[in-house]
């Protein structure tokens, strides 16, 4: 899984604005700021992320943007979907034709199953992952998705996929 620059960085952004004060929208001078980012580049996120409803703007001299709703309400397959995509798009097969004019594998494909399956499982994560629980530190985020992995995915038998080990 590849994330996208503009994926990653938007997400930044939509962080900093859900931790700031309702009260007081950032400016897109102070996300860029915030986030090491270019006043153009960060504008161009917070657009995506307003477009999708995520965020809200305010014009004038006390303006910025702020988050529309709670940041609990808010998942990260969400602001994901606003800022790029899926992990497996929906014409995947039709990129990777080789030379023909579509893949020989078509009818039946092995690997589609596994890139679909692995699209599901992370998609299901993000969508129970809300922004608000992202806004904790890295050690309480750590700990949280472990621990849902560990809930979500029944563990293998140990050494299962493994030849046995020998003794001496």
């Amino acid at each position: 899984m590849k994330v996208t620059a503009q994926e990653e960085y938007g997400l930044r952004c939509m962080m900093q604005v859900a931790g700031a004060s309702p009260a007081r929208p950032l400016t897109i001078h102070e996300i860029a700021h915030r986030e090491g980012l270019s006043p153009a580049y960060a504008a161009k996120l917070m657009n995506l992320l307003r477009d999708a409803g995520l965020v809200d703007s305010v014009r004038g001299r006390s303006g910025g943007y702020f988050i529309s709703r709670p940041p609990e309400s808010v998942n990260i397959s969400q602001i994901l979907a606003a800022l790029g995509g899926h992990i497996f798009e929906e014409h995947y097969c039709e990129r990777f034709p080789g030379e023909e004019h579509e893949c020989v594998h078509l009818g039946d494909c092995s690997i589609r199953s596994l890139w679909g399956t692995l699209e599901g499982l992370v998609e299901s994560v993000l969508r129970r992952t809300s922004l608000a629980d992202l806004m904790k530190s890295e050690r309480r985020v750590t700990a949280y998705l472990l621990d849902r992995q560990r809930r979500a995915l029944p563990m293998a038998p140990e050494g299962a996929g493994h030849a046995p080990k020998r003794t001496i």
